[in-house]
């Protein structure tokens, strides 16, 4: 079944983008530390490390698909044959912790000093608003591919440095702003990207609390 993004462009996954004949890499080198996996890979995999110890349940939003094309070969059945991924109408993750609703975007770059603000869209900045406004927990996942480093920031700064943008600021975040208003998430093992205990400091272990 052939999947399309909502510009058009065909769908590939990961396993039909790699080149044959490539030798096979040593398995002990690929589980050293993980490294190569993306993002979303790295926080799919804290949330069933959070949900297998009981602690949150937090789990990615399916992202909606448009169906184009079905054929039939049987009435008992039906065949989907082309689809396109529409664009998400909120964010990538929510979920419930210590009784608080948590809904969250995730997004990498490769660029390395810099995060352009064009990755996130005016919906989602909204959505998170919305989301505080009920006495929720926002905030975005950032991380910063060629060093391997990973930022929790907030819903607050993100709406400052995109209200900047709308004014004809600059178009991106510095990383030295992320570091500023931001939380740096150290990697481990398990949980692979431990987000929770950022919100732990920022919401529930301080008198002056953030969320």
């Amino acid at each position: 079944m052939a999947y399309h993004y909502p510009n058009g462009k065909k769908f590939t996954s990961p396993k039909e983008k790699t080149k044959p004949g490539l030798k096979k890499v040593n398995q002990q080198a690929i589980s050293y530390g993980k490294r190569g996996m993306t993002l979303e890979e790295d926080l799919n995999e804290t949330n069933q490390f959070y949900l297998a110890a009981g602690k949150a349940v937090i789990h990615k939003k399916p992202t909606p698909v448009q169906i184009v094309q079905v054929d039939y070969p049987k009435r008992s059945a039906a065949v989907i044959k082309e689809a396109y991924f529409k664009q998400a109408s909120t964010t990538d993750y929510n979920g419930v912790y210590k009784g608080h609703y948590i809904d969250f975007e995730a997004k990498e770059t490769r660029n390395k000093n810099s995060f352009p603000l064009q990755n996130f869209h005016e919906h989602q900045l909204t959505h998170m608003q919305q989301v505080e406004q009920h006495n929720g927990i926002a905030f975005v996942i950032i991380r910063f591919s060629s060093s391997e480093e990973i930022f929790l920031l907030p819903c607050s700064p993100l709406q400052k440095y995109w209200d900047r943008m709308k004014k004809g600021g600059r178009k991106s975040m510095t990383k030295n702003e992320i570091m500023e208003d931001g939380h740096k998430i150290a990697l481990g093992l398990q949980p692979r990207i431990d987000y929770l205990k950022i919100i732990d400091h920022l919401c529930f272990e301080t008198d002056d609390r953030n969320c």
